[in-house]
């Protein structure tokens, strides 16, 4: 094989070559990987089938969580959606429903995912902006109103307040009649990645991260069909990151959990089945697949070989895929929708358990109704017309794939070992660490960007002319005041003593090493804020400043 690669390069190659040169540029993947002209065999001399492949449904799942995967069951379509008032999404959950998506995801606005109440002066201007405005169990319950709590899987974006929001949920199914275990859906719960990429974060590292193992351990005690924390590499991707970035510093971060959690004296396996996992679909199409393959393999070895886990279902990397945000562009935004079809193929190909689709418009505004239909229909003809669902993992094999899947892997590695070295996740953080090399690689690419090395088509290279969108979604500036009456309505209707001395609880068991899922839940159904629980764990745990990284 060797000698005819050699004669196939001097014989016709060369010839080629001398015809046409080749483009003047580096040829490499979006993490810099370098891409070969050609991938044979040669490349994939020391690949093991068994070891490294494996059968689908098998250790070590490179292949797949699923023995069938889709030609079993379709991922679940879970359009990711919030704005406004309970109300207003509460309907286009159930529009979106009409239209065939297949499970929940909820947008929370600013003040809700930073502990504040609608009439908190700090939440002026934010209320109901980026996602819907939840204060209370008042406004949960319209939220949730009418929908199959018991056959629709919910996903809810929410991290420092995650435990407060599982809560209100939780709460609410139960005045409706569900029990704890008939619930199934996801909780992001994964404040380690705010600290490094996202900035949602209210207490410091040590508690925020016991905050996040109550929820886990509450969950594998009483709600065996939810998963409790989605460890989350897109926002880590948003932020700037590379794919070989957002692969290790996730498992990172899923590291630390694990070891949060059996620090408590729990058996891996009694939790590490129920931990999900959220991945940034963007737009280099094979070395997105080979991230999410290299990923299920990675963590596979990981629960084997560090934690000694024997449930093969603890060591199933399950995950969600959203298509890349940072990759929408406002300039000829109908663009976007070949973007996020080819970033959903990517994510169908690397064999997702879930996908949302990103809206044409969302560089511009929250999407329109007519532009999350589009969206989902997206998923809808990969699912019903491609054809690509009809056999498990198509890629397989592919000398180029698994070269990459191989590479992307080495890389993470190599970055979970400087970690180790640095002391673990958490020394890392201190150091800032993950947060630098985010930072360097988010300016790097934007470097290129703006010298037109890396081409965004419609923004440094096929320009045209553009008149403003009309088409836009515009949410009310009169829904803050609405949002603040319905709050003073309810601190005036509720039973002031009950509400007060279930905080008083929950701030004395605060103190302790108790979990705090119960006194949580107590107060959400005393009708106690988000806000003034959120004010009594910070009256306790204290908040974090971050500290500037050069």
């Amino acid at each position: 094989m060797s000698q005819a690669r050699e004669e196939w390069e001097s014989k016709v190659v060369k010839k080629a070559l001398e015809r046409t040169p080749e483009r003047a540029q580096e040829f490499t993947t979006a993490s810099e990987l370098p891409v070969e002209r050609l991938y044979t065999p040669g490349e994939l001399e020391g690949l093991n089938y068994e070891r490294d492949l494996g059968y689908p449904g098998l250790f070590p799942f490179t292949r797949g969580v699923q023995p069938t995967m889709y030609r079993g069951r379709l991922w679940t379509m879970r359009q990711y959606a919030g704005y406004g008032t309970a109300e207003e999404t509460n309907s286009r959950f159930k529009y979106l429903l009409s239209q065939g998506q297949t499970g929940l995801s909820v947008a929370f606005d600013l003040p809700t995912q930073m502990g504040l109440d609608a009439d908190h002066p700090l939440a002026e201007g934010e209320v109901g902006k980026v996602g819907v405005a939840i204060s209370s169990i008042r406004d949960m319950e319209m939220l949730l109103d009418g929908l199959p709590l018991d056959t629709v899987s919910t996903s809810m974006t929410i991290n420092s307040t995650a435990p407060i929001l599982l809560a209100l949920y939780v709460a609410v199914a139960r005045k409706r009649g569900f029990s704890d275990e008939q619930l199934s859906g996801t909780v992001q719960n994964d404040i380690l990645k705010e600290y490094m990429a996202r900035g949602t974060y209210i207490y410091p590292v040590g508690p925020s991260l016991r905050l996040c193992g109550d929820v886990i351990t509450h969950c594998a005690d009483a709600m065996p069909r939810w998963n409790p924390i989605s460890i989350s590499g897109y926002h880590i991707r948003e932020a700037g990151s590379t794919a070989v970035q957002e692969l290790a510093f996730t498992l990172a971060n899923a590291i630390a959990y694990v070891d949060e959690v059996l620090r408590r004296g729990i058996n891996v396996d009694a939790f590490a089945s129920r931990l999900a996992f959220f991945f940034n679909a963007h737009s280099d199409f094979f070395e997105e697949i080979a991230k999410f393959r290299a990923a299920r393999r990675l963590w596979a070895r990981l629960m084997r070989s560090r934690y000694d886990a024997q449930n093969p279902q603890s060591m199933m990397l399950r995950f969600h895929t959203q298509t890349a945000g940072s990759s929408l562009t406002a300039q000829q935004p109908e663009n976007n929708v070949v973007r996020v079809a080819l970033q959903a193929l990517s994510g169908v190909l690397g064999g997702t358990q879930s996908l949302h689709t990103n809206s044409l418009d969302e560089a511009l505004a929250l999407p329109t109704e007519h532009s999350a239909r589009i969206a989902l229909r997206t998923q809808q003809i990969i699912a019903y017309e491609s054809g690509v669902t009809s056999t498990v993992d198509p890629l397989a094999g592919s000398y180029f794939v698994e070269s990459l899947t191989n590479k992307l892997e080495e890389e993470a590695l190599a970055y979970l070992k400087r970690i180790d070295d640095m002391g673990g996740t958490l020394a890392a953080l201190d150091a800032g660490f993950q947060q630098g090399e985010i930072q360097d690689a988010a300016f790097k690419w934007q470097q290129e960007v703006d010298s037109g090395e890396k081409v965004i088509v419609g923004v440094n290279r096929f320009e045209m002319a553009e008149t403003p969108r009309a088409d836009l979604l515009h949410v009310d500036p009169a829904l803050q005041a609405n949002q603040q009456a319905r709050l003073k309505k309810l601190k005036e209707e509720r039973n002031a003593e009950e509400a007060s001395a279930a905080l008083e609880r929950l701030q004395n068991a605060a103190s302790t090493e108790a979990n705090l899922m119960p006194p949580i839940i107590e107060c959400v159904e005393r009708e106690c804020t988000l806000g003034e629980i959120s004010e009594t764990l910070r009256s306790v745990f204290g908040q974090y400043h971050e500290r500037a990284t050069l």
